[in-house]
């Protein structure tokens, strides 16, 4: 059956996701993990969470699943060792570099690759496998037929989102947050760019479409599908950051429904914790016009009722669902929320109830109008219920014992539990029995006791001898016996350690620095080609994401995964900067992997390039290939989405141009044939004058998208005066401009 992986940002987490039945727990440290607000684990605290899970046969993987930089590899290196040490079963990575040395080092631990990695099909999976990957956490845009596919030919384990909140871009691939706020979401500091208010603008007539969450998604739950979810080898709650209630009523729910034991109101009751409305995903095929609820990013609770009257001074709500004292409601007035705790409830002669099952009353200052929507954000009876399940066993394990028990000898038994053995020998001798030989019955009393343990007393072998055995010699033997099974089970964990072989030294003769382009039409294409650029990528690029992996001639731009080990045999390849490359071992795997050049990421500064440049010269005698995007409109995410649909205007993007406006400024949307769409930053990245000064790197990029046939030719006019002649006149307009990360380091 599939595994029921679980979040936990905290111990009471933890224990609640355990309490409630799933059998795996992924979780972060202070650091590397894709969720730095949450609370995480120390050592410490990380030791006692191994512990309390494998002795109940859960699961834990870590998550260091952010980009590296140069100067933190060898902190990365060092705590994957450290919880190796600990027994932790998995690390789920991002960084190129971290898994290489996660599979080359560690027999025991295995090597998840995150859904950061962007790997959203066979190629991907089958890429990553031959690489020595344990599992594939694949991208939540798979759909489920295609997820089946991949696991029936990739034969590798494979982990899909189920629950949980989504991410509106392919995760990994979103620097809206890195660009506009300098947190990044590859670093799991993300400050969710996509749950804020923007105004739709009509570029083509200046006519604004409205203001609302246009890029805010739904929270995912496949609660229903669960029959097609159960052929999978692990289903991911996502909640890190969720409250422990949270964590057991889903986890909860999930675990009736893989038992076949999941009732219709239990599929009611995930509304009952945080949601921002439910859809089933691109998993099942959801439509993307019904993936975001654009009227409001965070809890929305479901809706009880409606104002029906002002009675007495009272506000009345007429309820299609029950009201209870202290449950916590959001009242939607004129397009704003009203939010309370229900202290005081009433019935209509005023006086004070506790619970309204048809119609109930409120008094608040504020003004209400009939036909308001009440919405229950806290059903205060059903968290004191979710409370009291989060100290549980769910499951309690078999402690069978044979008991040898006989006048002037020691008592002997012999303890099986959690598929080991041992042998209890007692310190005491043993007298016969005067009066009151110890029965079987007495024994089973005794040894029953097992309350504040994992195990409950199974089979009882006990023979009569007329022995004395007291009863606190009987609980003496119960805590050793029960303690040494823990150490056995907790001790049983193997770590062991690869012996590594020498890697081959990969370097480059360095080359005069020249310029590169992209390009979105053949008119910005032929304008380079007229400026004499002769590297362009256009036709020849393969992006990360939602790929078919037509045949392609010549050197191609690859942007993915997937693309490296479809066209790695067959055509020479530069990859870009959607590999999120920030230090020297990810560009040297990639250049054994057969890379000509290596794009860098837009989230490195001046500096941090140029520790990767050196740190890559001393492991290595020699030079890195690298390019770098120098110029260009950054993507701040690529998405599946399609925010034109939601809005109505499907199809009108062949004649008109669109973007998305906040108080920061305006940000382009581009949309593709195949009706994904790419948010541009509104600011150009423009690093001309500092290209001169720029050691290491010798492809500068270009990156055209919504500039003409004249500002194409224009600016690369500049770039090459820039760099032929070090001419110092400034072009970079702050104004219009953006240095972007080059010299502020990205948290």
């Amino acid at each position: 059956m599939a595994e029921l992986l679980a979040p936990a940002g905290n111990m009471e987490a933890l224990i609640a996701a355990i309490s409630n039945g799933c059998d795996a727990i992924y979780l972060g440290m202070q650091k590397f993990g894709a969720r730095a607000y949450s609370s995480n684990f120390d050592f410490e605290s990380l030791k006692e969470a191994i512990s309390y899970a494998h002795l109940r046969n859960v699961k834990i993987y870590v998550t260091m699943n952010t980009i590296v930089f140069e100067n933190e590899i060898e902190a990365m290196k060092l705590q994957m060792h450290q919880l190796n040490e600990i027994g932790v079963d998995a690390i789920i990575v991002a960084d190129l570099a971290a898994f290489d040395y996660l599979v080359n080092n560690f027999a025991d631990m295995e090597a998840h690759c995150s859904t950061q990695m962007g790997i959203d099909d066979l190629d991907g999976t089958l890429f990553f496998k031959e690489l020595g990957a344990n599992r594939i956490v694949l991208s939540r845009e798979v759909p489920i037929e295609k997820v089946k596919e991949i696991k029936k030919i990739a034969q590798i384990p494979l982990e899909i989102f189920v629950h949980g909140a989504l991410c509106v871009s392919y995760s990994g691939n979103c620097l809206m947050s890195g660009l506009i706020g300098y947190r990044s979401g590859n670093r799991g500091r993300c400050v969710g760019s996509c749950r804020k208010e923007y105004e739709i603008i009509d570029k083509t007539t200046d006519e604004a479409l409205g203001k609302n969450y246009i890029l805010s998604t739904k929270d995912l739950n496949t609660i229903d599908y669960i029959d097609d979810l159960k052929e999978i080898d692990s289903l991911k709650i996502e909640g890190r950051m969720k409250e422990p209630a949270y964590v057991a009523n889903v986890v909860s729910r999930y675990r009736r429904a893989l038992d076949y034991k999941i009732t219709e109101e239990d599929k009611t009751n995930l509304s009952k914790t945080f949601n921002r409305t439910f859809t089933k995903g691109y998993l099942f095929h959801e439509d993307k016009k019904d993936i975001t609820n654009i009227l409001r990013p965070n809890n929305y609770g479901y809706e009880i009722g409606k104002i029906s009257n002002i009675v007495k001074g009272m506000y009345e709500i007429k309820l299609t669902r029950p009201l209870n004292q202290n449950d916590i409601i959001r009242i939607s007035h004129n397009n704003e929320d009203i939010v309370l705790t229900v202290v005081k409830l009433y019935d209509k002669e005023g006086k004070l109830i506790n619970r309204a099952n048809d119609v109930g009353y409120i008094k608040i200052k504020e003004k209400l109008s009939k036909d308001d929507v009440v919405y229950l954000t806290k059903d205060y009876l059903y968290y004191k219920e979710l409370e009291s399940s989060l100290e549980k066993e769910f499951k309690r394990f078999n402690l069978d014992i044979k008991v040898n028990a006989q006048p002037n000898s020691k008592l002997i038994i012999e303890a099986e539990g959690l598929g080991f053995n041992f042998l209890y020998e007692g310190e005491d001798i043993l007298s016969e029995a005067i009066n009151n030989p110890t029965t079987k019955e007495q024994v089973i009393k005794q040894f029953s006791r097992l309350n504040d343990t994992i195990f409950e007393l199974n089979n009882v072998i006990y023979e009569e001898c007329n022995v004395f055995i007291p009863a606190k010699l009987l609980n003496v033997a119960r805590r050793e016996i029960v303690q040494a099974l823990y150490e056995l089970k907790l001790s049983s964990k193997e770590k062991r350690i690869k012996t590594l072989k020498a890697k081959e030294k990969i370097s480059f003769t360095p080359r005069e620095p020249y310029f590169t382009a992209s390009v979105t039409s053949k008119e910005q294409y032929d304008a380079c080609v007229s400026c004499g650029i002769k590297e362009i990528y256009f036709d020849n690029t393969v992006r990360r994401n939602q790929n078919d992996y037509k045949e392609k001639e010549g050197q191609l731009l690859i942007g993915g995964y997937g693309g490296i080990y479809h066209y790695r045999k067959t055509n020479p390849f530069i990859t870009d900067y959607s590999l999120n490359v920030v230090n020297s071992d990810s560009c040297y795997e990639l250049f054994k992997l057969g890379a000509k050049r290596v794009t860098l990421s837009y989230e490195l500064n001046k500096t941090q390039i140029e520790d990767l440049i050196s740190s890559y010269y001393e492991k290595n005698d020699g030079y890195p290939a690298l390019e770098m995007i120098v110029y260009g409109r950054a993507p701040m995410m690529f998405s599946k989405y399609c925010p034109l649909k939601k809005m109505n205007q499907c199809g009108s993007c062949k004649t008109r141009n669109y973007e998305l406006k906040d108080e920061h400024g305006t940000f382009p949307i581009i949309t593709h044939d195949d009706c994904t769409t790419t948010i541009l930053n509104g600011k150009t990245l423009n690093l001309l004058d500092e290209v001169q000064n720029i050691e290491g790197v010798e492809a500068f990029r270009l990156n055209f998208t919504v500039e003409s046939k004249e500002q194409v030719i224009k600016t690369i006019n500049m770039a090459m005066k820039k760099l032929k002649s070090k001419d110092s006149q400034i072009i970079f307009n702050k104004e219009t401009d953006t240095r972007g990360h080059f010299n502020k380091e990205i948290m």
